[in-house]
């Protein structure tokens, strides 16, 4: 038994509003159940209930147990004076106010059906064991429903990535560019160099990036400087000898330091995704767009978007991936699904904070860019098409991201729509 077992039951009215009694047998009627709290404080506010013929309005506390309200110190807290009424699972003891008044008790376990019950323990039996609790349900789930709900969800997500960006914002002085140069370059990197290419941006006064973007070896030079690639001295191929002088000079000129750079990693990465790499194509991407912030919040299609980004590393990269070793020649340009991760992860989440600061509605907008764009492939993305209802696109994959990591995997089941849908069809 759980505690939000009891919020549900309570929010949902599970429990007959007449013919109830307190735990004294006082006749009690529920008038109006009040407001959820998910704050600090008790769990519902402004409910009103009569007691034996007499009206109260006030909060309601629920508990596994009675006894819970003492271990919890709430006959202490001034916060719980105006509770009218205690919801337990279990009665094991009167509890009063700080005022030494008694409060009224509901025991809920002889006046919820048994059926729900069944439900709610079919639903956890073996959560160990599965990949989500109601995965054999999943499918069955009426559409209106989930998509209702992974809609909501994934403006849910939006606010999460939101609060990095208002960080970066803060920490900017309400630089923009600067924010939209951060987030590039953290996405750039990916899962494995995120955080290397985080610290470079952070690290690298966005000023310099202005003044060198006309000069893309000089801006190259400085990003693989500050990441700490031109560390080997037994290279001795010309570009890299070039850069690194380059870096040099540039360095000494704007004072560059890159003691507090994570240096990023070879290993484990795909050769298009090595950091050289995807440095030299942020590098030509700055140095073919003067206003890239504007441009792209300007930019309301998918077409429009993509536009910007229809560049490649510089020439030396066509055959090679590292310094000093040639490869065959192949392209170096970003990929279609590398731009839409872009979106997703950059532009998208930039846009929806840019039109909060400014108290503008770009919902719509929005949603018209993610839905056009194909669901991610990880782990998660297949475990949920395997049980049911296909991804179709990447508001949904990014649903069912939010939807696993923020309340499948805590068991947060009847805070979520379908996990509530299921309980709600035998009770």
């Amino acid at each position: 038994m759980r505690e939000d077992l009891l919020h549900f039951i309570w929010n949902t009215h599970k429990v007959q509003p007449k013919q109830l009694k307190t735990t004294k047998g006082e006749p009690l009627v529920i008038w109006n159940y009040g407001i959820h709290n998910h704050g600090s404080g008790p769990d519902f506010f402004n409910a009103k209930v009569e007691v034996e013929g007499q009206l109260w309005a006030g909060n309601v506390e629920m508990h596994i147990k009675a006894s819970d309200w003492y271990a919890h110190g709430h006959e202490t807290d001034s916060n719980y004076d105006n509770v009218i009424l205690h919801v337990v699972w279990e009665d094991d003891v009167l509890v009063f106010r700080k005022d030494k008044t008694e409060i009224p008790t509901l025991e809920l376990k002889n006046v919820v059906t048994p059926n729900l019950l069944d439900s709610y323990q079919k639903l956890f039996k073996n959560s160990n064991h599965k990949f989500v609790n109601c995965e054999n349900d999943f499918a069955d789930v009426d559409d209106f429903i989930l998509d209702n709900l992974l809609q909501r969800l994934y403006f849910e997500r939006l606010e999460q990535k939101s609060k990095l960006i208002f960080d970066l914002l803060k920490d900017s002085k309400n630089d923009w560019e600067k924010v939209l140069f951060t987030l590039l370059l953290k996405n750039f990197g990916l899962k494995v160099n995120g955080d290397s290419f985080l610290s470079i941006a952070k690290a690298l006064d966005f000023s310099v990036v202005r003044k060198l973007q006309n000069d893309v070896r000089a801006l190259e030079s400085v990003l693989f400087g500050m990441g700490g690639l031109f560390d080997k001295e037994e290279i001795t191929d010309n570009y890299f000898s070039e850069l690194k002088r380059e870096f040099d000079f540039q360095s000494k000129k704007f004072k560059l330091s890159g003691t507090q750079i994570q240096k990023p990693e070879f290993f484990r990465l795909r050769p298009h995704n090595f950091p050289t790499i995807r440095l030299s194509q942020i590098a030509n991407l700055y140095g073919s767009q003067q206003n890239l912030f504007r441009d792209l919040m300007n930019a309301d299609t998918l077409v429009k978007i993509q536009t910007f980004f229809k560049i490649s590393a510089s020439s030396y990269w066509h055959n090679h991936f590292t310094f000093g070793k040639e490869s065959s020649s192949s392209s170096k340009s970003l990929s279609k699904d590398f731009i839409d991760l872009l979106l997703i992860n950059t532009i998208i989440p930039l846009k929806f904070c840019y039109a909060k600061k400014h108290g503008k509605d770009v919902n719509d907008e929005l949603v018209s860019l993610i839905t056009v764009l194909k669901p991610e492939k990880n782990t998660i993305i297949n475990n949920f098409d395997k049980v049911g209802k296909k991804t179709k696109n990447a508001l949904q994959s990014q649903s069912k991201i939010q939807l696993y990591n923020e309340y499948c995997s805590k068991n947060q089941c009847l805070k979520c729509a379908v996990g509530a849908s299921l309980l709600n069809r035998i009770s």
